[in-house]
């Protein structure tokens, strides 16, 4: 029988590291992936946003998968992206099933703006493709309404839902009419700005950017937070999140590049090498970056040594 209980706690979504030639370097994958484990983030997330999930092919996304969940094996839950073209979208979440993961994050369909009742289409023929796990994102063009949802949540399947908008308002009806029946995940650019606004409407998952090069600071963030430790969750706003924020808007396409800088930053095997159109991080805001992380670990030290 599947598990259907929706991931809690800090979900890390990975990069996609790539090689001087633009191809997936496997190897430093796994590294990136072994280092989550080790870090005790309670699920990871495959070939999403952060893994600029637009950007690979059906043999890049299958390999992937196959890599990620072997590498894995059942320690966590694994969740993969889906969306965009229906299409490519239900074959995606096919092969995530054939692969073995726990379930997938529902993306936007491409460009249309659609109704509801459009979009309720869309995500239902996805989430009766299998019977894997789905969680419905919040997000551009795909802004499922409190109705919508409540019809959504008639499949055994949908799990949760992840909020990448910041509509406060539509988050409070949700959470109110739907409660505990679905998991609410935060899913704001640079979550842990958003987090203290989201943790009283029910919201105890998100995902965490930053968590894939300064893990140990997003869990004595959210530890802190949610003990009602103001002064700790204050010091790391101004030491940490908000600086690296303040980088993030600088350039579109930093969300998913300002990461791969960041982990560079810190020793791990990815370069600041990102697929068209998301650009590198400039070098002036890279050396930001590593003044903001030398900071950091001096103030908030890990359990392992970094060299910066």
């Amino acid at each position: 029988m599947t598990n259907r209980q929706p991931p809690t706690g800090i979900s890390g979504f990975p990069v996609t590291p790539l090689n001087e030639n633009g191809n997936i370097d496997e190897e430093a994958l796994v590294t990136n992936i072994e280092f989550l484990l080790e870090e005790g983030l309670e699920s990871i997330f495959i070939a999403c946003g952060a893994g600029e999930f637009h950007n690979l092919s059906r043999k890049e996304y299958e390999s992937m998968v196959k890599l990620v969940a072997s590498t894995v094996d059942g320690r966590v839950p694994l969740y993969t992206g889906v969306g965009g073209n229906l299409t490519e979208a239900i074959e995606k979440a096919e092969v995530s099933e054939r692969l073995g993961v726990d379930g997938y994050l529902i993306f936007p369909p491409y460009l249309i703006d659609g109704e509801q009742e459009g979009i309720y289409e869309y995500y239902k023929a996805i989430v009766t493709s299998t019977d894997l796990n789905a969680i419905l994102y919040q997000r551009s063009n795909a802004i499922s309404s409190v109705e919508t949802i409540e019809k959504l949540a008639e499949f055994p399947q949908v799990i949760g839902v992840k909020d990448g908008t910041g509509n406060m308002e539509l988050n409070i009806e949700l959470t109110q009419k739907i409660g505990n029946r679905l998991g609410w995940l935060n899913g704001m650019p640079m979550a842990e700005v958003t987090m203290p606004a989201y943790v009283p409407l029910g919201f105890n998952c998100y995902s965490s950017a930053i968590s894939n090069y300064i893990p140990h600071i997003s869990r004595k963030f959210y530890n802190a937070l949610l003990n009602d430790d103001k002064q700790t969750v204050h010091e790391i706003y101004e030491d940490v999140i908000l600086p690296i924020n303040q980088i993030r808007r600088k350039r579109k396409g930093y969300a998913v590049a300002l990461i791969k800088a960041g982990m560079e930053i810190v020793g791990l095997p990815v370069a600041n090498t990102v697929r068209p159109p998301v650009v590198p991080v400039e070098e002036a805001h890279y050396e930001e970056l590593k003044q903001i992380l030398k900071v950091a670990l001096e103030n908030h030290p890990p359990n392992r040594e970094v060299t910066i």
